[in-house]
């Protein structure tokens, strides 16, 4: 008897990483050879999981900045408002705040919907003015996201779904993080890897014994029985 596989969503960092943050070689071979649907679903800003789509050789199936933007079958789809974020950036900068990155900040230069700000920086003032705007923030656990509150993974993976043709509770869910949560919440079967924060463990179906890579490998494994 052959078991159907699922349609794949998966976070980047945490998940496809070492503890290092660099990728395992062996999660893009499994990401390559997965005989359904792959959807990268991360925080980072779109032209990085754009560019891992295309140098594992599958097709850019995104979705990037937490939900605010994503592309399926050559469909760009934008949810969110970066120019509300920069909003509440300029008053952060003016209370004497800093984002954190640096003068050049390669990590806001290409993004669209958001703002990601250092988790060196102070979170309480950025969350009482993000709050103020109309906006939360999201800690990843690489960075402090300011966002639309209508914006998640989750709502943006049922637009993708919606495109490919797909029922979203048909996927199969992989993070490690609170940005994961809305996801796993959509798909059918969720896995946290084991080195994820309590909130993605609390919600994901099953928390994996290994961390990183290993877990994804391991859910991987589960979810093809």
């Amino acid at each position: 008897m052959t078991t159907m596989v699922p349609p794949l969503a998966v976070d980047i960092d945490g998940t496809l990483s070492r503890a290092d943050r660099s990728i395992d070689p062996r999660a893009l071979d499994a990401l390559r050879e997965w005989p359904g649907p792959v959807v990268i679903a991360t925080g980072k800003a779109l032209p990085f999981p754009v560019a891992l789509s295309q140098f594992i050789g599958i097709q850019a199936r995104v979705i990037a900045e937490n939900g605010g933007i994503s592309i399926v079958d050559d469909e760009l789809l934008v949810h969110g408002d970066r120019a509300a974020a920069d909003a509440v950036v300029q008053e952060y900068e003016a209370a004497g705040y800093d984002l954190g990155w640096g003068s050049l900040d390669l990590a806001n230069r290409w993004r669209e919907t958001e703002i990601a700000v250092s988790l060196d920086s102070p979170l309480d003032p950025l969350t009482t003015i993000a709050e103020a705007h109309g906006l939360e923030v999201v800690d990843t656990g690489f960075a402090y996201h300011v966002k639309s509150p209508t914006v998640s993974k989750g709502r943006a993976l049922v637009e993708v779904a919606d495109r490919l043709d797909v029922d979203p509770a048909s996927f199969l869910a992989i993070g490690d993080s609170e940005n994961d949560v809305g996801m796993f919440e959509t798909a059918g079967v969720s896995y946290a890897v084991g080195n994820a924060d309590e909130s993605a463990k609390r919600t994901a179906d099953a928390v994996t014994d290994g961390s990183y890579a290993d877990g994804f490998l391991e859910a991987l494994e589960k979810a093809s029985r």
